[in-house]
């Protein structure tokens, strides 16, 4: 037996509209941030989906993406840092296939159902770029889905798989390209995404004996609102049966795009209800859940309804550019960093991945970073470890920096207070210039400090203005 034990999204705030200068397009789509890429948005997608739950419960984490920042280096094990987990847990990454969210929920079936792990999380995010204003930049979106596969029914439990796998040079992406490429429109409708979706469907309803009109939801892949349209009719689906894909609000978004929308379907289905999911890409996964009694007490979760409101408008289309780093910026008027040292991040991966610090055990006075010392009450070797990012606070004082060449001009730093104690010097985004000020809440989010020439990612953890939604906290 094997079901969702929980769920989780992530939409970045920033979206291209048709008040963004230079769009010229009247739907909307997300955009990550300078400072996001998939694994900071699969960080916050898993932060979602464990809010307020054990996380020593969690046995292994498999990530599935396309657009890894890393061509050699675990994603998976940088998330799970991130997210406070065991040490000894397996962890993996599955990419290069868009279809990658859905063979993920496979494998950690598969390994629940095997028993060897109770708790498995799943995360799926992808930030893909396509040439700027062509018809895939415009329906393509930035965004991350959790689920928690465990070997109880949970929330929605697992019925049936049914896979497909068939080369098709639909939609490639080579080593060396920044943009995806795709082939005739015609051909790969109809004799790729058409064809094998559909196989994949019906062999997984006769698997069930079931019929279409059985299913409640049905959450497929897509890259246009066209072909979702047209995927309905060939499934002979009725409207109320599909799966809101919502384009024109975020945008179809990769490997995490399937598992957003089993989210939002999560979040709209009633115990009892049916509901597939289906992944596209080499082939086809379908999977079917069915929704149980204990999801009628759904858990508070920012999931999709709670991030899609939160949003601010990206005010030219340059600055999206600028982001991407297709379009060249002024350099910061100061010497370069200076190189990293990875013996460095890995001594002090507590402190800067999982964002612990120390609380006293004497005073009970809470210190980041943490230190042998407490500089209160100065007894020695006597704190025990303190973790800050799932905490919120508010900005204390702060500081606005017109020449550091950061992306979003200005930089703010930040002197926060966190809720229980504790103070932290931090950069400050996702925020408006004219709402910074004392005392205003903040949440924590994982963010990339930039790219060394050695091709280092250097993660750490930034300061933002409270989002709103439902509470995201563990």
């Amino acid at each position: 037996m094997a079901g969702i034990a929980s769920y989780g999204a992530y939409i970045p705030k920033y979206r291209l509209t048709k008040e963004t200068v230079g769009w010229g397009f009247p739907g909307e789509k997300a955009v990550a941030n300078f400072d996001e890429d998939s694994i900071t948005m699969a960080v916050a997608a898993g932060a979602d989906c464990l809010g307020g739950m054990d996380r020593s419960r969690v046995d292994g984490l498999i990530f599935a993406t396309t657009t890894s920042p890393y061509a050699e280096q675990q994603g998976a094990a940088t998330i799970a840092e991130a997210l406070d987990l065991r040490h000894d847990i397996f962890t993996t990454d599955i990419t290069n296939v868009l279809r990658a969210g859905t063979s993920a929920i496979r494998a950690a079936a598969d390994a629940v159902k095997s028993r060897s792990a109770k708790n498995v999380l799943v995360v799926a995010a992808d930030q893909r770029m396509a040439p700027p204003k062509s018809g895939a930049d415009r329906t393509m979106g930035d965004g991350a889905a959790a689920l928690l596969i465990s070997s109880s029914k949970g929330l929605a439990q697992i019925d049936g798989f049914h896979s497909t796998s068939e080369h098709m040079l639909d939609v490639w992406r080579s080593a060396d390209d920044a943009f995806i490429h795709s082939g005739e429109d015609r051909f790969i409708a109809d004799e790729g995404y058409h064809r094998i979706l559909k196989e994949a469907v019906n062999g997984l309803l006769e698997k069930q004996g079931l019929k279409p009109a059985d299913v409640a939801r049905v959450a497929y892949a897509s890259t246009d609102p066209r072909r979702h349209a047209d995927m309905a009719r060939h499934l002979g689906l009725a409207p109320e049966q599909v799966q809101d894909p919502l384009y024109g609000r975020v945008g179809s978004t990769g490997t995490a795009f399937p598992l957003m929308l089993l989210v939002g379907a999560l979040e709209q289905a009633a115990p009892g209800d049916r509901i597939v999911v289906v992944g596209y890409g080499d082939g086809a996964d379908a999977i079917i859940f069915q929704a149980t009694d204990a999801l009628a007490k759904k858990p508070a979760r920012r999931g999709i309804s709670g991030h899609l409101d939160s949003r601010d408008t990206i005010a030219d289309y340059d600055q999206m550019l600028q982001w991407r780093q297709l379009l060249a910026k002024e350099p910061a008027r100061r010497p370069p960093p200076q190189p990293m040292s990875v013996q460095a991040a890995y001594r002090d991966r507590d402190q800067n991945l999982r964002l612990y610090g120390m609380k006293c055990s004497a005073c009970g006075r809470v210190q980041y970073p943490p230190q042998r010392v407490c500089t209160f009450c100065r007894s020695k070797d006597e704190a025990v470890p303190w973790r800050l990012a799932d905490r919120r606070g508010e900005i204390f004082t702060y500081s606005m920096d017109y020449v550091g060449g950061t992306p979003d001009v200005p930089l703010v730093i930040a002197v926060i207070n966190f809720e229980g104690g504790g103070r932290m010097l931090v950069m400050l985004t996702d925020r408006k210039v004219d709402e910074v000020r004392i005392g205003l809440p903040v949440e924590m989010t994982f963010r990339s400090l930039g790219t060394f020439s050695e091709g280092i990612h250097n993660y750490y953890w930034k300061a933002m203005p409270l989002r709103e939604g439902a509470p995201s906290t563990a």
